[in-house]
């Protein structure tokens, strides 16, 4: 402990002479950029528009212009520049979403987020349906640390918000399209027309790649093959200055190839197994009628609607009413066992809806502000797993039953394709098997909240809030598991057919407080800290026999730091540390007998007992000319399971996907040419250190270090009218695992997903 503590001082140190930066451009799309030199940016956080630096809590805030000047087109991308952020998109239906280490990616449709997912203030943080596009965005602020009364209960541990950019007055457009590596083609835009009364905005953006994984199937293509579409549509009426109505629709649907989930213990006909090598996955011959879809992939939609309204009833006063609704279906059919062999063939089907309303009166004056509100929250979901195998391959590949014949050969061929001809005698060649088990969900929310803000004096301020909650939770179950012929009993171990579906519920309540203080040192130089309580709900744990209550998960949040914006520098630095009780884990069922009741290969909630974490966050941005700045983070993190006998096996072991340093570098320079023509380049350097994928942690599941080169680079003509520009991401095509472990750990076969290679392409711009 004490060469941590050495070590973050170290850090801090380091930092000490600057502090994060804040983005380039106010939130709305009209403003200036006038404020210390341009290099603020406005949020609303709080729920109010304010400078980053007067927020009294960790928040980082890019806007899309911004994510244009790092090349960053998806989440996953973005997380790779904030301090604290780590975003593993295992597909469009599976993100796992870290913030300071703990992550938020369960598919379980009976177990509640960690992480809140905000879209246009509606939170959408279910793991299947979270999933949303970053086109035509006004800004996502990533804001850390427990935010109940802000951003309800699943911001246990932080949240993301994203804002779409709304419709304003006049006539406004933009078309861009691409081209890239992977036969890659991208194509999207918006259109906005309105007056000062009532506005339209379109905007949509569609992206498609061929896979980068060779697959040597001649039934599947290749693996990680991108086609997705999102479409936005939104209107905004303003009769009078007190009065605001935004109206959002939005749809997004993924058609993307399968995930290269590949096994290391079976080997193709290009030789051993190899993550970075051609993957071998042919699925199942029987995949539409026993999985639901002919090929592995996903097939993904998600429809989403908004009404925001916003009044200014009196002096100083406001009304918000924030109310949405989002449904989403996807099938994604994937080949757990990373091989050729017709043996662990799986499909996740995931069917959701979300209702959400939220209603918050606001007051403000010179030293007094105050917010208060309900919301109501309802989703019901269910999580389907089909399963289907050959008997024969799945005895041989699982248990040797034959000896001698192994499962596959050197050569790749699937030798086990011989087992249920010489167990039958010849009688049979193939005996097709199908199971399915499905959990579900039903969650309703009640709450109420509200806070205050003091400023005794224009230095002084003083914040304190509180969430009252009630929640209902209902969980089911249901499975059938028919007999195998050749076994006599159902072949996934655990997995026994129900009576139709058996349901748990309980009820539970929590009070969730904040409290912050900001204390201004001068104009633009601002000290602030927080002392904040987050909860992940309790989870209602169905399984085929068994019932069990894994009780909430609770953490305190103790933070506090500087900000700054003045002159040529803008930044902030900031130390934490969260004391967790009751931390939940995922784990992967690998035994017949768990306690759970749950089959192998599935996933389970549990509780680990106590956890800690300590770190710190530093960001800086320095300006010395317009046309030229330069950007830095660093996030540090010594956190984990607490290594106490109580906490059994789980004891010392860190968290999942927990990076201890993250950091990101570059500059940017956005020089005048002449006669309306400018230069323009962002390179960046990334880099994280080593992760473990599964909790035990396991060597064998890990990640080493991981430092990724980035630019992108243009010409823009009339004024920026016109713009081509160039972009590479992993410039240095560095070969590693997005993920690992996985369905097929459970099975004692663990299978590997190698991360992106080099991507590089370009595109051209035009505005109007």
């Amino acid at each position: 402990m004490a060469n941590k503590m050495k070590l973050l001082a170290v850090l801090l140190a380091s930092t000490a002479t600057g502090v994060a930066h804040a983005q380039q451009e106010q939130t709305k799309p009209e403003a200036s950029q006038e404020a210390a030199g341009g290099n603020e940016i406005v949020v609303t956080a709080q729920k109010i528009e304010q400078r980053a630096i007067d927020v009294p809590i960790t928040i980082s805030a890019l806007t899309e212009a911004r994510m244009n000047e790092l090349g960053v087109s998806d989440l996953d991308e973005l997380s790779a520049y904030v301090p604290g952020l780590n975003i593993q998109e295992q597909s469009a239906n599976n993100p796992g979403i870290v913030i300071r280490g703990i992550t938020s990616d369960s598919g379980s449709a009976q177990q509640a987020a960690r992480v809140t997912l905000y879209y246009n203030g509606i939170d959408i943080s279910r793991s299947r349906g979270a999933y949303q596009a970053v086109y035509d965005l006004d800004r996502v602020e990533v804001i850390k640390g427990p935010q109940a009364t802000l951003f309800g209960t699943a911001s246990a541990v932080g949240a993301i918000s994203m804002i779409s950019a709304r419709p304003r007055a006049g006539f406004s457009g933009e078309l861009y399209g691409g081209i890239g590596n992977y036969d890659q083609k991208q194509l999207g835009g918006h259109l906005n027309l309105g007056s000062d009364v009532i506005a339209g905005r379109v905007a949509f953006e569609w992206k498609k790649r061929d896979g980068y994984v060779h697959n040597l199937s001649t039934t599947q293509g290749d693996l990680y093959a991108q086609n997705q579409l999102g479409v936005r549509a939104a209107l905004r009426f303003t009769p009078s200055d007190a009065l605001t109505v935004d109206l959002i629709g939005t749809y997004d649907r993924q058609r993307n190839s399968g995930t290269p989930f590949i096994s290391k213990l079976y080997p193709t006909a290009s030789g051993p197994g190899n993550p970075f090598g051609d993957a071998n996955l042919s699925g199942s011959p029987v995949s539409k009628a026993a999985l639901g879809a002919d090929k592995l992939g996903l097939n993904r939609n998600v429809y989403d609607g908004n009404l925001t309204i916003s009044y200014d009833f009196a002096d100083g006063w406001n009304f918000t009413s924030v109310n949405g609704y989002r449904s989403f279906d996807s099938l994604e059919i994937f080949d757990a066992d990373g091989s050729a062999a017709w043996y662990l063939e799986f499909a996740e089907g995931a069917y959701g809806s979300q209702i959400s309303h939220e209603s918050r009166f606001a007051y403000s004056d010179d030293h007094f502000r105050t917010s208060f509100g309900w919301n109501v929250f309802h989703e019901n979901n269910r999580q389907e797993v089909p399963f289907s195998t050959e008997e024969g391959i799945y005895l041989q590949c699982a248990a040797n039953v034959i000896k001698g014949l192994g499962c596959i050969a050197p050569n790749g061929t699937v030798t086990a394709a011989q087992a249920t001809g010489l167990l039958t005698g010849g009688k049979a060649t193939a005996i097709p098997y199908r199971s399915i088990f499905t959990n579900k969900g039903i969650n309703d929310s009640y709450s109420m909240f509200g806070e205050v803000t003091w400023t005794p004096t224009p230095r002084l301020e003083l914040t304190a809030g509180i969430r009252a909650l009630i929640e209902q939770r209902k969980s089911g179950y249901y499975a059938v598991a028919p007999k195998s012929v050749l076994s006599g009993a159902a072949l996934i171990p655990g997995q026994v057919t129900t009576n139709g579906t058996i349901w748990s519920q309980d009820s539970f309540q929590a009070f969730l407080p904040r409290f912050n203080i900001l204390y201004r040192l001068s104009d633009g130089l601002n000290l602030y800290g927080t002392v904040s309580k987050g909860r992940r709900s309790p989870t209602v744990n169905q399984g085929a026999g068994t019932t069990s209550l894994i009780p909430e998960e609770t953490v305190w949040n103790y933070e506090g730091g500087i900000k700054a914006s003045k002159g040529i520098v803008s930044g902030s630095l900031g130390v934490y540390y969260q004391k967790y009780k009751n931390f939940q884990v995922s784990r992967v069922v690998t035994d017949a007998n768990d306690p759970s009741g749950r089959p192998v290969g599935s996933s389970v909630t549990e509780s680990a007992g106590s956890a800690s974490n300590l770190g710190v966050e530093a960001e800086l941005l320095v300006r010395p000319v317009s046309w030229f700045s330069m950007f830095g983070n660093i996030g540090y993190i010594d956190g984990g399971i607490d290594k106490t006998k109580a906490n059994g096996v789980y004891a010392g072991n860190k968290f999942r996907l927990q990076p201890e340093v993250q950091a990101a570098a570059g500059f940017t320079v956005d020089a005048q040419l002449g006669d309306g023509i400018r230069f323009f380049a962002t390179p960046s350097v990334t880099y994280r250190s080593k992760i473990y994928f599964e909790v035990p942690n396991k060597e064998a599941i890990s990640q080493e270090g991981v430092v990724l080169v980035n630019a992108k680079a243009g010409v823009s003509f009339a004024e920026r009218r016109y713009e081509i520009a160039a972009y590479v991401r992993n410039a240095t095509n560095k070969r590693y695992l997005l993920d690992a472990g996985n369905t097929g750990g459970g099975f004692g076969n663990p299978t590997f997903i190698p991360a992106e290679p080099r991507f590089y392409g370009v595109q051209l711009t035009g505005r109007f």
